[in-house]
């Protein structure tokens, strides 16, 4: 079965426009500010979505286009001034950054409750000690996606290929929270087929077109592809898609699969920011 994440992602705008709209009855409409530094034409592309996503579910946005040359100091106090204001309830910088701008403190300056991608210090830390707030958004919808699917998650062994601070390491607690018995492999981990071979819980999020074959995957396993990568002006996984899905009991395509998810939390995070400004 083919996991369709605009299907999934559609249910759950449905009620995030529900939210968004008893926030404008009340006067406190929802905001979402997104800055993007340079002329990046995929950031570009994404930013043009997200904004578009939040008019689809009556979010409020403020969009801000600097030029690559901007210093890093005028960027942190932008973001300062979006952290003042009481219209803006979530605060995004879209990534990846030019050179000689610092993620790591360009994010940090970033009001903790505005955080709606997830990355700061305190949200990245509730996620550890089980009490999640603002979730890092592409996790988050891949855990949606697999409940998606009725599969029970409380007693599997899920395998996570990739451990980056936006994907892989989020999506660690959030499965071990769910009480599966979680992997995570990386590029220094040894027999790495063996270990996906014994995942019902497969997440790919490596960067690596179709590096996961059907000789890595186990019979009836649950495969989430958070891959996007551009082969011969197409856009592929980190799964062979055509070989995998003949193994797998569910599966991700690419698109179509986890990208429509991760704009989707990004507007939940940003509804749920709004209504804890209002009590």
């Amino acid at each position: 079965m083919i996991i369709d994440g605009k299907a999934v992602a559609s249910g759950i705008r449905e009620q995030i426009k529900l939210r968004a709209k008893k926030l404008a009855d009340e006067g406190r409409p929802a905001g979402l500010a997104v800055i993007r530094i340079g002329d990046d034409a995929a950031s570009e592309v994404y930013v043009r979505n997200k904004i578009k996503g939040c008019t689809e579910v009556g979010i409020s946005s403020f969009s801000y286009e600097l030029p690559a040359t901007t210093s890093q100091a005028t960027v942190i106090e932008l973001i300062r001034e979006l952290n003042s204001r009481d219209d803006v309830h979530g605060i995004l910088v879209q990534l990846p950054l030019p050179k000689g701008l610092d993620e790591s403190v360009i994010l940090a300056a970033i009001d903790e409750s505005k955080d709606v991608d997830g990355f700061s210090a305190k949200q990245t830390g509730l996620l550890a000690l089980g009490t999640p707030d603002l979730v890092a958004c592409t996790p988050h919808g891949c855990m949606e996606l697999i409940k998606s699917t009725g599969v029970q998650i409380a007693g599997k062994r899920a395998v996570i290929v990739g451990r980056s601070n936006i994907v892989g390491k989020p999506m660690f607690h959030l499965l071990l929270a769910e009480n599966a018995t979680v992997t995570v492999c990386h590029s220094k981990t040894r027999d790495l087929v063996e270990l996906t071979r014994q995942a019902d819980i497969l997440v790919a999020a490596l960067g690596k077109p179709r590096f996961v074959t059907a000789d890595m995957v186990k019979e009836g396993a649950v495969v989430i592809d958070v891959g996007i990568n551009r082969v011969d002006g197409k856009l592929v996984g980190d799964v062979d898609f055509d070989a995998v899905s003949k193994k797998a009991s569910y599966i991700t395509p690419v698109p179509g699969g986890v990208g429509p998810m991760t704009i989707t939390m990004l507007l939940y995070n940003t509804v749920k920011a709004a209504e804890r400004s209002v009590k």
